[in-house]
């Protein structure tokens, strides 16, 4: 995957990238050299990620930016005046009449987040819900990195580094600067968007795991080069920087990369690609197992921003109390559902909706859930087929927006209220 030494390259016309240096004195084909920095250009090797664009017109021909709006994003949380709660929070599915007539960047809705874009410090959580694709327009965020989860509808993207095209049950990043435009050849889309303004995503550890298991670097596709020749046409470039958006017109496409090489890419996985670990003996193991890939702080082991998910798997768990088990975190969890049924949850948690479970916030699988556990046969099952839920999780205290609180669910804590006590003094074991 891009970032941390992979270098990648393309081109779509032969030998457009130069030879031997990054900024001849004219480049082939008469191309234009710009490079695209993902970190600071003293930022340890290791760690030092940018892109060399050979493109048709640099991409400083625009007018000036104006304001854009109006749009339903936030950047600085504090200021969104929202009552604070630490109550667990659900979404039945957004509403796909939130999209209507509406494109990706129109259609993209705050649902909660931490921080501060300008102190580079932070997260954001999105949904998007749209209808139409972008033409002649083009978006991209000077705060921070997407990770684009679709839930509903599959989004051909076109990046100035090429197409990547991401059905549900795929996601893709675009990270920080990176020009893109989403067309929706399926029709209305709706899915989910994590947005971290600290670093970019990466693979996690694997510590004793070892070499192999979880996400597996060869599986993120980058794309290939894929370029537009087009002048005297009006394109809109939107501009996402400190929550607010702007607006500037260009009269050539912004998709004009012919070449491009660097380790700071856009980039897509499947996530039927991830290799399940999991315990084989007793006891229900923490979330951390299933991440994707992880945005760490600066304090070790903690993460700004982890995806996570909960594929289809094996449970032979024995002598176990198989579902999550309740608990209070230390970290903020957002959880969503691409498709199926999440096994913590009988009912009310849906495909297009979404749940928030605060920093210390108690939570865990609903009554019905529970009430199945003591009767169940503990032999091998198979778990979540058919289901793909995940989890956005934070060591931030992720505060909801305005728009998120107007739109959950008020009756979710009614979840929790049939658990019968089942406590009895006299037990003895057998």
């Amino acid at each position: 995957m891009p970032g941390f030494g992979n270098e990648f390259s393309s081109e779509a016309l032969p030998n457009a990238l130069p030879k031997g240096q990054n900024t001849p004195q004219v480049c082939p084909y008469g191309l234009y050299a710009e490079q695209l920095s993902g970190t600071a250009f003293t930022v340890a090797r290791h760690g030092n990620q940018r892109s060399w664009l050979y493109r048709i017109r640099p991409s400083v021909q625009h007018r000036p930016f104006e304001p854009y709006g109006p749009h339903h994003l936030v950047g600085d949380f504090r200021s969104d005046k929202t009552q604070l709660t630490p109550n667990q929070l659900r979404w039945l599915p957004f509403s796909m009449e939130h999209g209507k007539d509406k494109d990706f960047v129109d259609g993209l809705y705050t649902v909660a987040g931490a921080g501060d874009a300008g102190m580079r410090e932070g997260i954001a959580i999105h949904t998007y819900i749209c209808d139409k694709s972008m033409h002649r327009r083009a978006f991209y965020n000077a705060d921070g990195d997407f990770l684009i989860v679709p839930q509903q509808g599959r989004l051909e993207i076109q990046t100035e580094f090429g197409w990547l095209d991401v059905p549900p049950n795929q996601i893709c990043v675009i990270q920080r600067g990176i020009r893109f435009a989403v067309n929706l050849p399926d029709g209305p889309s709706r899915g989910y968007v994590l947005e971290v303004y600290s670093g970019h995503f990466t693979l996690p550890d694997l510590g004793p795991i070892g070499a192999n298991g979880l996400a597996n670097a060869r599986d993120f596709l980058t794309p290939v080069a894929a370029f537009e020749d087009k002048d005297e046409v009006d394109y809109i470039i939107i501009n996402k920087y400190e929550g607010e958006l702007f607006a500037a017109v260009q009269t050539h496409s912004p998709f004009d990369v012919v070449a491009w090489h660097g380790n700071y890419a856009p980039y897509k996985y499947d996530l039927a690609n991830f290799c399940v670990v999991n315990s084989v003996s007793y006891d229900h193991l923490d979330p951390s197992i299933f991440t994707v890939l992880t945005c760490q702080s600066a304090r070790p082991g903690t993460a700004i921003a982890d995806f996570v998910i909960f594929p289809p798997r094996w449970a032979v768990q024995e002598h176990t109390f198989r579902p999550p088990y309740f608990h209070r975190n230390a970290m903020s969890e957002f959880m969503g559902l691409i498709l199926g049924e999440y096994e913590a949850k009988a009912k009310g948690f849906l495909p297009g909706g979404a749940s928030l479970h605060s920093i210390m916030t108690p939570h865990g699988p609903d009554a019905t859930t529970v009430a199945g556990v003591a009767s169940a046969n503990l032999k091998p099952v198979r778990v979540a087929d058919g289901t793909q839920a995940f989890m956005f999780e934070s060591c931030l205290m992720v505060r909801p927006t305005r728009w998120g609180l107007q739109h959950q669910e008020h009756e979710y804590w009614e979840a929790w209220q049939p658990i019968k006590k089942t406590f009895d003094p006299n037990w003895k074991p057998e």
